[in-house]
């Protein structure tokens, strides 16, 4: 059943690799509503790419509803993983591994 523009109900775009801009325009032509929490300014944001959305493409939502989309880190926005690794301060004694407990005078003492 095709939806006309007069139906409650309107189905999401696929708004995943669209540029901003173009995600808007698709999102208005279906009747949703976008919103994107990672950029305060979003209705300035052209180039960056969607790489999330919910709800997701296909489903079925009222008119006017929002869809929360979510962009691509851009250069300097801190895209690079999990942060510094190393070096690690204080530098770990060497030698090992090391026992939290006292060393036992028989390495299997603590099994008997």
């Amino acid at each position: 059943m095709p939806i006309t523009p007069k139906t409650p109900e309107v189905r999401v775009p696929r708004l995943v690799g669209l540029m901003a801009m173009d995600a808007r325009e698709a999102a208005a032509r279906q009747g949703v509503q976008l919103a994107a929490p990672d950029r305060p300014d979003f209705h300035r944001v052209v180039v960056d790419y969607v790489v999330r959305q919910y709800p997701p493409p296909g489903a079925e939502v009222p008119r006017g509803a929002v869809v929360t989309v979510w962009f691509d880190l851009g250069e300097g926005e801190g895209g690079g993983g999990a942060g510094v690794r190393e070096p690690r301060l204080p530098i770990p004694p060497p030698g090992g591994l090391r026992r939290e407990l006292d060393e036992p005078g028989d390495a299997f003492e603590v099994l008997r």
